[in-house]
């Protein structure tokens, strides 16, 4: 871009400049040559990578916006849903960190919003209220998350995909088929974000033992609802043992998280605050994989062959290429055994919900 400097013309180019990180998709309509996305940049902008969130003026999308954009490995940040966007991206836009903020609004603008991006995070969707089962969503959520991954398949096929729109159990199946449809489909790629629940799983076991929460880490296998979700307690860092009363209570307080938060909010929404701290801290993880951190393990519902069931959430180990290795689910005591089935019965259900909506 030429910069001049005389007259009004720097200034009026400048301010053109800062308008178009809010709004983008301006530019292109208009047409103006001279400012292309590509120049687009604020000055000092980070070297990091391309991250969208679908879905960010929602309860989880905005405080995720607001973390995402406080992260340092992120340099562009795309923030896109069909209500109030423009909103949301202004006033992000205003923090002073090193990433620079674009608002996308309204599905005719989810393929600016998706092109060239390295991450994409999708917390899109209906929230529970009280009364209703992570199924009673399945509809809704179902539907919204086909689109949005037929956007990706077709405009950012290499992107890692970080699900968090519930039914997990069901909406990662579903965006697997999309991109097996479309013949851009990688297993290493595709992850539903369960890490909220080794957040609550940290946290309770914590409470209970007294320590802090930053020091303790606790695999959370299965899936992402209800029985699904299985905390290996017995597997716990820093080792430690449980009786069968407690191990009974934690389990049952960690896979009822979600609605003892629901609950609490009384028809005002479900868990967003801390989902989107979960979703930053795993959508860190799999950045600072692709940046070529070594050892960076963590929880997640992928494609996986460590049970009979075609998706399961195990710890795994993030890299270059999204997932580098699938951990097998290790010891297991008796409780966690009978967990373990349990939990199968169950998720095989829901995934094979999720198949069959996104092929008929």
């Amino acid at each position: 871009m030429q910069h001049q400097h005389y007259g009004g013309g720097d200034a009026t180019q400048r301010i053109a400049r800062i308008a178009s990180h809010l709004n983008p998709h301006k530019l292109q309509m208009e047409g103006n040559t001279d400012l292309e996305l590509a120049n687009c940049r604020a000055k000092g902008g980070s070297s990091g990578f391309k991250v969208a969130i679908l879905g960010a003026s929602g309860g989880i999308g905005q405080p995720l916006s607001m973390l995402m954009k406080m992260n340092p490995l992120v340099s562009v940040l795309h923030l896109y849903d069909v209500a109030n966007t423009p909103g949301v991206t202004s006033d992000i836009s205003h923090m002073d960190t090193g990433t620079v903020v674009r608002g996308f609004l309204g599905s005719q603008q989810l393929e600016n919003a998706l092109t060239g991006m390295d991450l994409v995070i999708i917390p899109a969707g209906v929230p529970r209220k009280p009364g209703m089962t992570r199924d009673d969503l399945f509809n809704i959520n179902a539907g919204i998350v086909k689109a949005l991954c037929e956007g990706i398949a077709k405009c950012c096929p290499n992107a890692i995909v970080n699900i968090i729109s519930n039914p997990v159990n069901s909406t990662v199946p579903i965006a697997a088929e999309v991109f097996k449809k479309a013949g851009t489909y990688d297993p290493k790629r595709l992850l539903g974000v369960t890490m909220l629940d080794v957040v609550r799983a940290n946290t309770f076991v914590a409470e209970v033992l007294g320590l802090d929460p930053r020091e303790v880490d606790i695999p959370v296998v299965g899936g992402h609802a209800g029985i699904t979700i299985l905390p290996l307690l017995s597997q716990i860092k820093p080792p430690c043992s449980f009786t069968s009363e407690e191990a009974a209570y934690l389990t049952s307080r960690i896979q009822n998280g979600g609605t003892e938060v629901v609950e609490a909010k009384a028809g005002a929404g479900s868990a967003t605050l801390s989902m989107a701290y979960a979703a930053v801290k795993f959508a860190d993880a799999c950045l600072r994989g692709l940046r070529g951190d070594a050892d960076v393990i963590k929880c997640a519902f992928v494609p996986s062959v460590v049970t009979e069931l075609p998706f399961f959430a195990s710890k795994v180990r993030l890299g270059r290429n999204g997932i580098e290795e699938i951990y097998t689910l290790g010891p297991m005591n008796e409780f966690e055994r009978a967990g373990l089935e349990m939990a199968k019965k169950e998720l095989a259900g829901s995934i094979e919900k999720g198949i069959s909506f996104a092929t008929k």
